[in-house]
Parts: structure tokens; C-alpha cells; sequence
């Protein structure tokens, strides 16, 4: 699942693409019975009232809450969308055949968006910007995906965000502030603690593993446990984890990529992701990258230098 460094990324990409542009068209194939009822794309009655909305509307700003995107329109209304588990969101120029049934959309022009991984479009908006006409589809292998529109007035306090914890990476998120949210989970593995949204946002399975491999701190340790000087190399770790996923673009050892539709490149600086049997990375430790399930996630992890505290 893309997680805040993904997010971001994709966030900040959509600031420099679509901001001034107007929808003027949108499609999807998500339509299920499963979804009835519900304020989500993939309820075909929903999608009606949704494509109302959107068209004719104009981009006027993007955000992040979390791992959600947030896109305003100059219609008071906000477009969230959560890329779940295999979703990106891709910006180019597309052919649409009706004739085809599966995979209609069709990159106009030869490059990343062609790769394999971008090819699994349910959602697209064409959009218009000085005469030009262009695309921002979303891929969705899994179809997992969440697209809803929400009064932007009602944005903070909807049932998608109200629950989530602070942001990490803002100045006011502070040591004190860390120390505090993790109290409420005292006895939780600080794995599942840190991958909480309703205590720290943003942070997932990737970027939990990375933090604690950096701070020495075993994944099935309970914060009332950790000594305060690792406690403090986790937050640490947390900052400069997150914004050295931002910098190298995301994480695409699975299905991210960004608007262009080009791989991030974090996946080759992991130091315990998904790093199973081969020694750690950490100089002068002489252990190996373990993996074990916690509470229903993957933790990785080095056997010798990362500490149990509980």
C-alpha cells in the first residue's frame, strides 16, 4: 500500500500537473452491486451524482491528509481518494476504445505509462488546460481503491479523516508529541503502534520496518518498555525515514509508481524490507534480517542488533 512518502510524492506531482486545469469529462469501470448505498465511485448510482460534480469543475489546489489525496475543485468540493493497496494515479495523454473490453485506455505516446503495472485503469478524468486536453487516470490492479466527493467544508471532520492521528513530518509533531500518541498503545508491538493511522498518520509497513531497524528496536517491543534513548532514535528515525522515502520518490517494490508512471527508487535503500536472509547492513552487526508476523503484518527485522523490550 503506498504509504506517506507515495502519497506525497504522488501529491506534489499533482500540484505541478493538474493544478488550473479543468475537468471536463470522467469514466470508470468500477461499478458493483457490493458498493450499494454507498458514497464511493464503485456505486454506478453514486457515480452519476459524482460525475456531476466533477465536470466543468476546476483544480484548484491538492493536499494530504495521511495517505489520502486530497483535490480541490472550484466547486466547494473536495476529491479524496486513498490509492489502497495497488493503486496510482497516472497523468498523460490516453486513447479510449470502447470496442475493448478490457483495458480500453490506451497511452498516446510510448514511455513509463506503457508499463505493465499502469495498465490497470478504472478511473479516468480528462481534463482540459489552455486548449490542451489531457488525462489523469487512476490504476488499480486489485480494484481496492477508494474515490468519494466530500463538501470541502466537511473535509477535517468526515468519517475518512476525523479518526487520524497528527502528521509526522510537520514541524509541530514533536518529541514530546511522539512520546504522548505512543503512550496510548503502551502494551501494543510498536510495529502495529506506528502503522496506527488514529495515532501517527501515514506511516505503513515499509517505513515502520525501516524506522525501527535504524532506531534498534525489535518491531514486537512495547513502547512502556523502550528506553528513552531509543525512543528518541525512533523519532529520529521517523523524520528522516519518511522524508528519505519523499526524496528518492516512494517505494515501488510492488505496483507504485508516480504520475509519470515511473518507479520511486526507496526500495534500494532498504535495510530490512523485505531483506529475508541476507546479513544486516548495519556496520560491525554480524546478524540477519528475520520476517515474522505481527498482529496479521509482515515485521523485518535484524535478529541481533534490534532490541525486545517487553
Amino acid at each position: 500500500m503506498p504509504e506517506l512518502p507515495e502519497v506525497e510524492t504522488t501529491v506534489r506531482g499533482l500540484r505541478r500537473y493538474v493544478v488550473g486545469s479543468t475537468i471536463t469529462d470522467c469514466w470508470t469501470d468500477y461499478g458493483s452491486s457490493f458498493h450499494k448505498g454507498k458514497e464511493n465511485i464503485k456505486n454506478a448510482a453514486y457515480f452519476d451524482v459524482f460525475a456531476s460534480l466533477v465536470r466543468v469543475a476546476k483544480i484548484i489546489g491538492v493536499d494530504r491528509r495521511a495517505k489520502n489525496i486530497f483535490i480541490h475543485l472550484s466547486n466547494n468540493y473536495t476529491l479524496l481518494i486513498h490509492m489502497k493497496m495497488t493503486g496510482h494515479l497516472l497523468y498523460g495523454t490516453y486513447a479510449f476504445d470502447a470496442a475493448k473490453k478490457k483495458d480500453p485506455w490506451t497511452p498516446t505516446e510510448d514511455g513509463p505509462l506503457k508499463d505493465p503495472f499502469n495498465r490497470h485503469i478504472h478511473l479516468v478524468f480528462t481534463l482540459s488546460k489552455g486548449g490542451a486536453t489531457t488525462h489523469l487516470a487512476l490504476s488499480d490492479m486489485r480494484k481496492f481503491a477508494k474515490v468519494t466527493l466530500i463538501p470541502t467544508e466537511d473535509l477535517e471532520a468526515s468519517l475518512h479523516t476525523a479518526h487520524l492521528g497528527p502528521e509526522p513530518l510537520l514541524p509541530s509533531f514533536t518529541l514530546k508529541k511522539f512520546i504522548e500518541r505512543l503512550s496510548r498503545r503502551p502494551h501494543t508491538p510498536i510495529k502495529s503502534a506506528l502503522m496506527d493511522q488514529g495515532l501517527i498518520a501515514g506511516i505503513g509497513n515499509i517505513y515502520s520496518d525501516e524506522m525501527l531497524w535504524r532506531a534498534h528496536v525489535h518491531p514486537e517491543s512495547v513502547f512502556a518498555k523502550i528506553p528513552k534513548k531509543n525512543v528518541e532514535l525512533m523519532y529520529t528515525a521517523m523524520k528522516e525515514t519518511l522524508k528519505k522515502g519523499i526524496d528518492f520518490g516512494g517505494d515501488s517494490m510492488s505496483d507504485y509508481r508516480n504520475l509519470d508512471g515511473e518507479r520511486g527508487e526507496f526500495q534500494e535503500h532498504h535495510q530490512a524490507y523485505r531483506r529475508t536472509g541476507t546479513t544486516c547492513l548495519k556496520r560491525g552487526c554480524k546478524g540477519a534480517i528475520k520476517r515474522k508476523v505481527i498482529r496479521g503484518r509482515s515485521g523485518h527485522f535484524c535478529d541481533t542488533h534490534q532490541v525486545l523490550y517487553r
